[in-house]
């Protein structure tokens, strides 16, 4: 019998994770022993002010950054005592990345920043995942097209299929609709929600927007670098409220 996801390590866990930049006066403790679990096939925001520790914690759960204490897993790997080579291919093989600045390449066609990570790695994308990604994002007849020839909508969803068309275990996204408008923020998202529900992708997403994290299933809140609350089924309306009444208890106030 094929194993279910509950069955399986989870897609990414930080277990007591500190992180701290600098020393002395210029010390800051961006991690304080965090500890959280993302399941396999699960869309999880994380949210919390400036400087609650949010992207840092991203970052070290993708092997873009280090910690200085316990330990970040992906899957059943324990990205924190990886080489560098090894976690350079754990990177390049197991997980997708998405950031708020698109990172295309501008002398690239559509078709060719999506299958830059498999070229890299020597691959060759599946026929059949291929067509499903591609029709998934909605770019078909723009495949041809280069990033100047796309809207800014168009150019994330086209970082979104790249992310997406390695299948890795785990899709890290960091403001992902940051730099779009309203409209096209919602069709990015809706993407993103698409190949959770659809292809049993994996998500974690950094944003500020409660609107951006009511696509999620759970909101985890950071807050002075620790885990203040979690939040199941979100509404953009359950996203503000829990943000206003934990703001209401921390000082100052930074959003």
């Amino acid at each position: 019998m094929a194993a279910t996801n509950a069955d399986r390590p989870a897609a990414a866990r930080a277990d007591e994770v500190w992180k701290v930049y600098g020393s002395g006066e210029a010390r800051v403790v961006a991690l304080r022993g965090v500890t959280a679990e993302f399941g396999r096939g699960r869309f999880t925001a994380i949210m919390g002010p400036s400087g609650s520790g949010k992207s840092t914690l991203m970052h070290c759960l993708a092997g873009l950054d280090t910690v200085d204490r316990g330990t970040v897993h992906v899957g059943d790997t324990e990205v924190s005592k990886l080489n560098d080579k090894t976690l350079t291919r754990l990177r390049r093989d197991r997980i997708g990345f998405i950031f708020q600045q698109f990172n295309l390449l501008p002398t690239l066609s559509a078709k060719e920043n999506i299958r830059l990570p498999l070229d890299i790695a020597g691959r060759k994308p599946d026929p059949q995942w291929w067509d499903i990604v591609i029709d998934t994002v909605g770019l078909r007849d723009r495949l041809s097209h280069r990033p100047s020839q796309l809207s800014g909508g168009q150019q994330q969803r086209v970082a979104c299929a790249r992310a997406l068309i390695g299948r890795p275990d785990v899709i890290f996204a960091d403001e992902p609709t940051g730099n779009l408008d309203s409209r096209s923020g919602a069709e990015v998202l809706s993407f993103l929600r698409a190949s959770v529900r659809e292809h049993q992708q994996t998500i974690v997403m950094v944003t500020h927007d409660p609107v951006a994290a009511s696509y999620a299933d759970r909101v985890v809140f950071l807050a002075d670098g620790q885990i203040v609350d979690e939040l199941a089924d979100p509404t953009a309306e359950t996203v503000l409220d829990l943000m206003k009444r934990l703001d209401t208890q921390a000082e100052p106030v930074m959003l």
